[in-house]
Formats: C-alpha cells, structure tokens, sequence
C-alpha cells in the first residue's frame, strides 16, 4: 500500500471506527436476545411473554451490526486513507468525555448528588473559567434542585453515597 493511501499517525481511521461499532452492535443484539430468552419469548396463553418482541428487536441489531461489519471488511482497502477525526479534534471530545466517564464511575461510590456537584464544579473552573462563587452556587444548587425534585416532590430515589447517608437519606 502507498504511503498516502495511510491515515496520519494520531488520526483515527474510519475502518475501525465504522467496525467497533458494527461489532458493539452485535454484541448489544446479542445481549438483547440473551435477556429475552432468559425472561421468555414464547407466545403464552394471555398474550407475548416479556421477551417476545425485544427478541426480534436483538436479532435485528445483530443482524444490522454483521451486515455493516462485513460491508465494512469487503470496503477495508478503499477505506484505508478516510479519517474518521484527526487528533486535533479528538482533544476536545476526550476532554469532555474522560471527565464524564470519572463522574459516572464516582456515582457508584459516592452517590449521584455528590458527584454531580464535583463535575460541576471542575467543569466550571476547568472549562468555563468560572470565579469560585458562581462555581460554588451552581455546583451545589443543582444537586440539591435535582435532589428536592426527585426525592421530595416526585419521590424518586437516585444512587446515594456516605454524604446522604449521613444526613439520614
């Protein structure tokens, strides 16, 4: 192969990105056929057991997912010198998606409320520049917004940690 028919160092190719996520699709409708085997896909005397209609959808995804990903292995060689993103623009996104797979992670540990207010927080002084008062305000006003809507008004518990569970939520 040329050496221009190749993607830059650093730049994500195309080939890939359109086969991971032909292959994340397969696997996420093989799941879904998994899960709807184990609840039933049977036709029961009072209608579709719970698994009857997401079998098909599961089936459908996987098959969607092998059509695309063979498409994606006859096109490998013409797809060879497309760039999905070039690291420049990469940067940004990762800049913004490694902070929220830290604060998806933190919910597990610390509870929603708390690790929503850090993510605010950083995200403010990091990407927004913000001065500590506005950052403070809105860091710990949203949380607490959100806390007052769901568990006080609508009565829906969200994933709480060892700060709730000393002021006795």
């Amino acid at each position: 192969m040329a050496t221009q028919d190749k993607v830059p160092a650093g730049d994500v190719p195309t080939r890939w990105v359109e086969l991971g996520v032909a292959l994340g699709l397969v696997v996420l409708g093989l799941v879904v056929v998994y899960d709807s085997h184990r609840v039933g896909v049977e036709w029961a005397s009072d209608g579709p057991k719970a698994g009857y209609f997401p079998n098909f959808i599961g089936w459908i995804l996987a098959g969607a997912g092998a059509w695309i990903a063979g498409e994606t292995l006859l096109k490998w060689r013409s797809l060879a010198a497309k760039v999905f993103v070039k690291r420049d623009e990469l940067r940004p996104v990762l800049y913004m998606l490694l902070p929220t797979i830290v604060y998806v992670a933190l919910i597990a540990f610390i509870g929603i409320y708390v690790a929503s207010a850090i993510y605010i927080a950083a995200f403010m002084k990091v990407q927004g520049k913000y001065r500590w008062p506005a950052t403070l305000a809105v860091a710990v006003g949203v949380p607490v917004a959100i806390f007052l809507l769901f568990e006080v008004w609508f009565l829906v518990p969200l994933p709480k940690g060892p700060v709730e569970a000393m002021l006795g939520f």
